[in-house]
C-alpha cells in the first residue's frame, strides 16, 4: 500500500511540474477571436512621426475563427506586456472567417477594407520581444501570444503567424 501511495504522489508531482512549465500563450481560450498574426517590426527604419512615419505598417491581425457567430469588436482590448493598449470603442463586426488589421497611426476605419487604426503614431509592439493580449469586453482573456525576434521569427521579416 505504501509503495502505491509513493508512486501515485510522484506521478502527481510530475504532472504538476509539467503543467507549471507550460507557457501562458499555450493555453487555449474559449473565444472565436484569435490573433492570426502580427507585423511587430514595421519595414524600414522606425519612424513614429504622424506625417511620413511608418507606424501604420505595424499591425495586429485578429480573426473570427467561428463557423457561425458574428462578433462585434466593440469593447475588445488589445495590449502589450507593458500595458500599452487599444480599446475598440466603435462597432466593427467580423463575420465568421473575417479578420481585421489593427494598425498604428491615423487613418479611416473600414469594415470593407478590414482595418481599424489606433489613431496613435507611437509603436505599440516591441521589435525584440513582447506579449500580445486580447481581452473580451467582459474582461476575460480571448487570446495571448509571446514572441521574440530570435525565437519566433525564423525568417526575420518582422511578421509572425499564429492560428493560421
Amino acid at each position: 500500500m505504501r509503495i502505491r501511495l509513493v508512486a501515485t504522489t510522484a506521478v502527481a508531482a510530475g504532472a504538476l511540474t509539467a503543467l507549471s512549465a507550460v507557457p501562458a500563450q499555450a493555453a487555449e481560450y474559449n473565444s472565436a477571436l484569435k490573433i492570426r498574426g502580427i507585423q511587430y517590426d514595421a519595414p524600414g527604419s522606425d519612424s513614429n512621426r504622424c506625417s511620413g512615419g511608418n507606424t501604420a505598417q505595424e499591425y495586429l491581425t485578429i480573426k473570427n475563427y467561428s463557423r457561425s457567430t458574428t462578433v462585434n469588436l466593440k469593447g475588445y482590448v488589445a495590449k502589450d506586456a507593458a500595458g500599452n493598449k487599444f480599446t475598440f470603442t466603435a462597432s466593427h463586426t467580423l463575420q465568421p472567417g473575417d479578420y481585421v488589421k489593427l494598425r498604428g497611426g491615423n487613418g479611416t476605419d473600414s469594415d470593407t477594407k478590414n482595418v481599424v487604426y489606433r489613431d496613435n503614431c507611437n509603436f505599440i509592439w516591441n521589435n525584440d520581444k513582447d506579449t500580445i493580449y486580447v481581452y473580451k469586453p467582459s474582461g476575460s482573456r480571448a487570446d495571448v501570444h509571446s514572441y521574440t525576434r530570435s525565437g519566433s521569427d525564423a525568417d526575420r521579416n518582422g511578421y509572425i503567424t499564429y492560428h493560421g
